[in-house]
């Protein structure tokens, strides 16, 4: 029961944390850079949020396994290998983002944080597909370990 709570709380991070990066770029477009601030350092809290919950959840609890038919197994593992690739990127690109802003770097910030909301967008979107198939469609297995989780071996 744990793992669907937390799953869902996280999921609600990342989602909340992708439409705060939308006002925050729309902000931007327009100008009010100290409103463009405080929309991505909160949009940055949601994410570190999730990121907190999600591996909390992983190295102490475990993760759920998909639960559908077999036939949806393999493009199942496809589409989540390709979420967190994405999620990993999009995290790194964060990071550097959230750092050139800091160090007022904003030639570069500039250049590359489109980029970067871009692929947090896609990150949002497939993480939610997966939070439908895993936790709201087909659940599976609670608890068990992350590689046994993606894989299903």
């Amino acid at each position: 029961m744990i793992t669907y709570v937390l799953s869902t709380i996280s999921s609600a991070c990342i989602q909340i944390s992708a439409i705060l990066i939308a006002f925050g770029w729309y902000a931007i477009r327009k100008g009010n850079k100290e409103r463009h601030q405080k929309l991505m350092v909160t949009a940055s809290c949601f994410a570190l949020t999730f990121f907190i919950i999600y591996m909390s959840r992983t190295i102490f609890i475990g993760n759920v396994s998909f639960g559908g038919p077999k036939e949806w197994q393999l493009p199942y593992t496809i589409f989540l290998v390709f979420h967190i690739i994405l999620a990993t990127t999009g995290g790194i690109m964060g990071v550097i983002s959230i750092t050139l802003a800091i160090k007022k770097k904003f030639a570069l910030h500039r250049k590359i944080s489109p980029y970067t909301a871009v692929i947090w967008f896609g990150t949002a979107v497939t993480g939610i597909v997966v939070y439908v198939l895993l936790i709201v469609l087909w659940p599976g297995e609670m608890e068990i370990s992350m590689l046994k989780a993606i894989f299903g071996t």
